[in-house]
């Protein structure tokens, strides 16, 4: 460790590009708490680029803690950065935190985490999420939640596609189906990346359908019909990236 520590001048070469990314969407001046912080990298990361004057760095493992405890020291971060053990927001009280980031988790585990603290959650500036599945349903309890999604990240790491979201307080008018789906504020650099995620999408899509086809139960036929209706999505979202000049060919 003490080998990386030297080579990369500080904690940046510890972060996946997932996590580098997401750390970039927190606003410059805000205090942070890093829910499920693991090892604190990004914590230090907040703090060592200047990004958060402080940060809250909590996790629900003492192990995890504990090592995170010894990578703040390592890096220099103490004054900083505050440790405390956490299941998810218990141990954050209201006005604590300008922005709240959770990365690396499930959908509906970060629904279960925000929801649970609604006098935390309405006192904070922002919040910045890496939910790991149900993104379209996640968008939704954002909006039903008082928070208004001002911008969206999407990018391709070992294997797997990831959605990074801010949101602020406030209202705004409900999405169509295809941005709950596919996203509404994704800039152009992360269009290529969607792409590559829709076409992904829609060969899974084809390929159940193709298994469907000698079936011949109503349940299948339920089945072939939501893979219809998935296949036109990504057609209807194909055709705006089209419309943006990005196609397969590209």
């Amino acid at each position: 460790m003490e080998e990386r520590v030297e080579k990369h001048g500080g904690v940046t070469g510890f972060l996946s590009e997932r996590m580098l990314r997401t750390a970039a969407m927190v606003s410059h001046g805000n205090r942070t708490a890093d829910v499920g912080c693991d090892h604190a990298y990004t914590s230090i990361y907040l703090v060592e680029q200047g990004i958060a004057p402080f940060v809250i760095a909590m996790d629900v493992n003492a192990g995890p803690l504990a090592r995170a405890k010894e990578n703040v020291r390592k890096f220099g971060a103490g004054e900083q950065i505050d440790l405390r053990l956490s299941d998810g927001l218990t141990a954050l009280s209201p006005g604590e935190a300008d922005t709240v980031l959770i990365g690396g988790m499930g959908g509906p585990l970060m629904e279960r985490i925000l929801s649970a603290f609604p006098e935390v959650l309405g006192s904070v500036k922002e919040l910045v999420l890496q939910p790991q599945s149900e993104i379209a349903a996640f968008r939704r309890f954002l909006h039903k939640s008082g928070f208004r999604i001002t911008k969206e990240d999407m990018l391709f790491e070992d294997g797997k596609f990831y959605v990074i979201l801010r949101a602020e307080p406030g209202e705004e008018p409900e999405w169509t189906e295809l941005e709950y789906l596919y996203g509404k504020y994704l800039v152009s650099s992360a269009y290529p990346v969607l792409l590559g995620f829709l076409l992904g999408e829609e060969e899974k899509a084809k390929t159940v359908l193709a298994g469907l086809e000698t079936a011949g139960t109503e349940k299948a036929e339920i089945r072939k019909e939501e893979m219809l209706q998935k296949l036109r999505q990504i057609h209807g979202m194909k055709e705006k990236l089209a419309a943006a000049g990005y196609t397969e060919e590209k």
